[in-house]
C-alpha cells in the first residue's frame, strides 16, 4: 500500500510539473495538429498516418459523390469525399473514409468527427496499402459502430467489383451484396439507391 501511495504521488508531482504525455493511440491523436494531405486514423489500437490516395483513387471517391449528390441534396443530407473522420463508439478509434454520406445533424465526438452510430453510409476505394485494412478491419469496426451501410469499391480484386455490406447483427454486417464493375447494384435503406457501378471503371 505505502509503494502505490508513493506510486500515485510520483504521478501527480510529474503531471503537475510536465505536460501530459500520451499513452495510447487515441491520446496521441487527440494531440496531434492537422496535418495535411495525410490521412490519420486510428485502428485496432494502432495510430495509422498514411498519405492520402493517388488521383485514381480520389476520382473514384469523386465520382461516387457525384452520382449519389441529386439524391441526397434532395433528402437534406450531406457527403463528403473522404477528409471526415468518424469516431467509432465504444472504442474509439478514428476512421476517414473515402465517402461518407450523413444528415446535417448528425451527432459528433468532439468538434472534429462524427460518431458512427449517426452516419448513413460510408465507403472505401481498396488501394495497395489498405488491402487488409478495407477488406477486413474497418468492415468489423463500421458494423460495431453501427454504420448502417458500408460500401467497398475494390478496384484491386481479381474481377474489379464492388460489395454491399448491411443489416448489422451482433456488431457484424449479416448481408453482403457483390455487383462487378459496369453492373448496377442497390444501397438498401436508408439510402435506398441504384448505383450504377461503371463510374468504378479504370
Amino acid at each position: 500500500m505505502v509503494a502505490m501511495l508513493e506510486e500515485e504521488h510520483h504521478t501527480e508531482s510529474t503531471q503537475a510539473s510536465s505536460p501530459h504525455i500520451p499513452q495510447t493511440a487515441r491520446e496521441l491523436f487527440d494531440a496531434l495538429p492537422p496535418l495535411p494531405g495525410f490521412r490519420v486514423e486510428v485502428i485496432e489500437g494502432k495510430l495509422l498516418v498514411s498519405p492520402m490516395g493517388s488521383p485514381e483513387h480520389t476520382w473514384m471517391a469523386v465520382d461516387l459523390d457525384h452520382a449519389l449528390f441529386p439524391a441526397y441534396r434532395e433528402r437534406g443530407w450531406r457527403g463528403a469525399p473522404g477528409g471526415l473522420n468518424i469516431c467509432i463508439e465504444g472504442p474509439r478509434d478514428s476512421l476517414v473514409p473515402d465517402f461518407v454520406l450523413a444528415p446535417p445533424d448528425c451527432p459528433r465526438w468532439g468538434a472534429g468527427e462524427l460518431l458512427s452510430s449517426g452516419v448513413l453510409m460510408v465507403a472505401e476505394v481498396v488501394s495497395p496499402a489498405s488491402v487488409d485494412i478495407d477488406r477486413k478491419e474497418k468492415l468489423r469496426l463500421y458494423a460495431l459502430g453501427k454504420v448502417p451501410i458500408y460500401l467497398l469499391i475494390d478496384p484491386l480484386a481479381d474481377d474489379p467489383s464492388v460489395t454491399v455490406f448491411s443489416d448489422i447483427e451482433d456488431d457484424a454486417y449479416r448481408v453482403a451484396v457483390t455487383a462487378h464493375v459496369g453492373k448496377t447494384i442497390t444501397l438498401p435503406a436508408p439510402v435506398d439507391f441504384e448505383l450504377d457501378t461503371s463510374i468504378f471503371k479504370v
